[in-house]
């Protein structure tokens, strides 16, 4: 069986890690030229999100591939480099760099007359022209941080504010705040890193957003917070877990009202966290003020929906990024407001042979859910296990779609959404339970 890989960042390096440990033979082709995508700072495939001052919001330890931990030499929250470097160290201990075709881009997926898939690549910054190739089993690991998503409709008056309106995907330092009057949309971790950032080098920053959040400390008791997810509290039922988080939570950093930021209008676990140790202390501190939804452009002055007003000279939208697949047909897969139909969020139940990898936001880490992901597939691929009827796995596409809806407030972000331990049971008992 042929087999693509479209992507080498940390989801198509563990597939293509579990695939050549199977002997199953693939293609893998990235733009760039290495390994890593959205976490190797500045990478020239061009769509990394990565700044210079990132480290990760899961541990090392929650983060790390099971075939391949990370070393303990590394702090509990790694820099993007050190993440970088990690990638690098573990595609070659698997000696998978010589199967990796870099700086060449994945253009066209077509699905072939005769079955499988049509697959044009092209090479970057030559004149080589465009080749397409057939294979039977296509994975999709292009990743979903790398497509900005802008207001829509953009705020009234924005095409006239004469300042810098940037999208959180191209920040990278935070010089362009300097002496600066700074207005952050969003209460994301992007949001809250940046203006973090900024509130040490601006004139004035201010942080809006739509909705509150419950924000949660890096660590708590000493340790890494996320280590608490792998306790038994985290296996408990939903509402065990919820008031577990949220009596820590108080304990830890109090109420986020007592900072100014407003009560969130959900339960903790309800959305995706926001992970911060600065940002409540900035808010105390006074450096960052806080503003509810941003409503209209007036020249330089930005109004907000409780009738105030700041002057401002940059503006930093942190609204999030797209799911989209540019080499891809919307009659083989749609993305309309991030949702794909994807049986265990991986399958589409429509093109056999077609598989995405690492499209999912879990709370915890994507690396080793990509990992388990990655077996299953090639399980799929060496016939080792088997899939549903299609109209029995469009039942689980609707009954999850259902459950996330009422797990998740209604966001674009939520629509790819999982539970980590959760999930990874999913697939485990799909693997067991659909042997050949």
């Amino acid at each position: 069986m042929s087999v693509c890989i479209v992507g080498a960042g940390s989801s198509g390096i563990t597939a293509a890690q579990v695939l050549d440990t199977r002997g199953v033979a693939f293609d893998c082709f990235e733009m760039g030229s290495d390994v890593g995508g959205n976490w190797r700072y500045d990478n020239d495939n061009g769509v990394s999100s990565a700044y210079r001052s990132l480290h990760i919001n899961t541990s090392r330890q929650a983060m790390e591939y099971a075939a391949y931990p990370m070393p303990e030499s590394l702090p509990d929250y790694p820099s993007h480099w050190q993440i970088a470097a990690y990638f690098d160290d573990y595609v070659d201990h698997f000696g998978l760099r010589d199967k990796i075709t870099f700086r060449t881009e994945v253009v066209k997926v077509l699905a072939a007359a005769d079955g499988g898939y049509a697959v044009t690549v092209r090479p970057r910054d030559t004149e080589l022209p465009a080749e397409t190739r057939h294979y039977d089993h296509v994975l999709v690991a292009n990743g979903h941080h790398w497509d900005p998503r802008w207001p829509e409709p953009s705020f009234p008056g924005a095409e006239t504010f004469p300042g810098e309106q940037v999208h959180a995907h191209y920040y990278r330092t935070p010089d362009l705040f300097v002496g600066k009057r700074v207005v952050v949309l969003g209460i994301g971790n992007s949001a809250t890193d940046i203006a973090v950032e900024s509130s040490h080098v601006a004139g004035e920053t201010y942080l809006a957003m739509r909705r509150g959040a419950h924000i949660v400390p890096k660590f708590i008791f000493g340790r890494p917070t996320d280590h608490l997810t792998d306790s038994p509290l985290a296996r408990g039922p939903l509402l065990l877990q919820k008031l577990g988080m949220k009596a820590m939570l108080r304990l830890a950093v109090g109420k986020v009202t007592d900072y100014g930021l407003p009560q969130p209008d959900h339960e903790i676990l309800e959305a995706h966290p926001t992970v911060s140790d600065d940002l409540l202390t900035r808010l105390g501190h006074g450096d960052i003020v806080v503003k509810p939804n941003l409503d209209r452009f007036e020249g330089s002055k930005l109004f907000f929906t409780d009738g105030s007003a700041v002057e401002a000279d940059v503006v930093v939208y942190c609204t999030g990024y797209k799911v989209s697949f540019p080499f891809l047909d919307d009659a083989i897969v749609r993305a309309k407001d991030n949702h794909v139909d994807l049986y265990r969020r991986v399958v589409s139940p429509d093109h056999p042979g077609l598989y995405f990898v690492g499209l999912i936001q879990p709370l915890g880490a994507v690396m080793p859910l990509a990992e388990q992901q990655s077996h299953w597939v090639a399980e799929l691929i060496a016939g080792e296990v088997t899939l549903p009827a299609p109209d029995d796995m469009r039942e689980q596409i609707t009954a999850y779609d259902a459950a996330v809806r009422r797990r998740y407030v209604a966001s674009k972000r939520h629509t790819i959404q999982v539970d980590a331990h959760k999930y990874r049971t999913e697939l485990l008992r799909e693997r067991k339970d659909r042997r050949a």
